[in-house]
């Protein structure tokens, strides 16, 4: 790889499964100079003064105080998503580098990926499928039934914009629409979705037959459902997490087997993945997808996108457009 006057950008690998994408590469190289981790480990004197940039892809590579001290040149770390539970803030911020985060283009993709789940565990399409391809299939049971959609309350434990794409979603299928926020939504937006705020999260826990979950890790959040939110949920209410792993206290999961709860879906869970002999995936009455939530074609090349001018704003001393303050 020929430097030139690009500006050297680390990242974990190219293609591979931790790796930037193969699609994504051509448009990097037209704005960066490509250093991947393991050519910067093996070359650390040389390449440590080229690295202006750090793009964490969708493997987040450990960002310490040793790997901090010998990049002198850094000038930003950009994020292929919105949480930052993985960086420490306030040790990047104490060496003047700067924070990205890309929360634009994921909301769509991420609240399809919510509205997947709710369907899926509704309508128990997962058990269905391996019914149908089962060895002695002949029929499907008569009392092999879901729950309805239309009609239901959803409420939504977060109504940022991701929360608010999910309403727009859970309109189309008439559901009844609950939120929680830590601020509440102009009315005309809860007009817009016919959404009814919860001051509490106890009323809307009590009240929804589907409880959606879509908050920022925080130490507030962490583990904000556990035994006893899900005791005040409805006994056949469903439980989906699209946020992070450690927001629902997976040991208070139980709850599925002792039929507290009817069901869950979680796009993520703590650790990621799951040790294979886990409670959780020996259950029937839960789905489990592995973080799926920006993993389409085109929502990964926009955050690409947006990732590159969150960088270049920065190598150029502008406002970076999605910079993540330590506060």
């Amino acid at each position: 790889m020929g430097g030139g006057e690009l500006p050297g950008l680390l990242v974990n690998e190219i293609g591979g499964i931790r790796g930037i994408l193969h699609g994504h590469i051509a448009f990097l190289k037209k704005h960066f100079y490509l250093i991947t981790m393991k050519e910067f480990l093996e070359n650390r004197k040389h390449m440590s003064k080229k690295v202006q940039a750090i793009y964490l892809w969708w493997y987040k590579s450990v960002i310490d105080q040793e790997l901090l001290q010998s990049l002198p040149n850094l000038k930003v770390i950009a994020n292929s998503g919105v949480g930052m539970d993985h960086l420490d803030l306030k040790l990047v911020a104490g060496f003047g580098v700067k924070v990205a985060n890309a929360p634009c283009d994921v909301s769509g993709s991420t609240a399809d990926t919510g509205m997947a789940l709710l369907l899926a565990s509704a309508r128990r399409l997962v058990e269905g499928y391996h019914v149908a391809i089962s060895s002695g299939m002949k029929y499907c049971e008569a009392d092999f039934l879901g729950v309805e959609v239309t009609g239901a309350t959803l409420g939504i434990n977060g109504m940022g914009s991701i929360g608010y794409k999910i309403a727009l979603r859970a309109k189309a299928f008439e559901m009844n629409i609950l939120y929680h926020n830590r601020t509440r939504r102009k009315e005309q937006e809860e007009q817009a979705v016919g959404a009814t705020y919860c001051k509490k999260i106890d009323s809307l826990l009590q009240k929804a037959d589907f409880v959606m979950v879509v908050v920022s890790l925080t130490p507030l959040t962490d583990e904000l459902i556990g035994k006893r939110e899900m005791e005040l949920m409805k006994p056949a209410a469903t439980l989906i997490n699209i946020s992070r792993g450690a927001v629902v206290d997976q040991e208070a999961a139980t709850a599925l087997q002792t039929g507290v709860i009817r069901a869950a879906a979680l796009d993520v869970t703590y650790p990621e993945p799951l040790p294979r002999d886990h409670m959780l995936l020996k259950l029937k009455n839960i789905i489990i997808t592995p973080h799926l939530s920006i993993k389409t074609d085109k929502a990964t090349y926009m955050i690409t996108e947006e990732t590159a001018e969150n960088i270049l704003a920065a190598l150029n001393g502008l406002p970076i457009p999605s910079e993540v303050l330590h506060s």
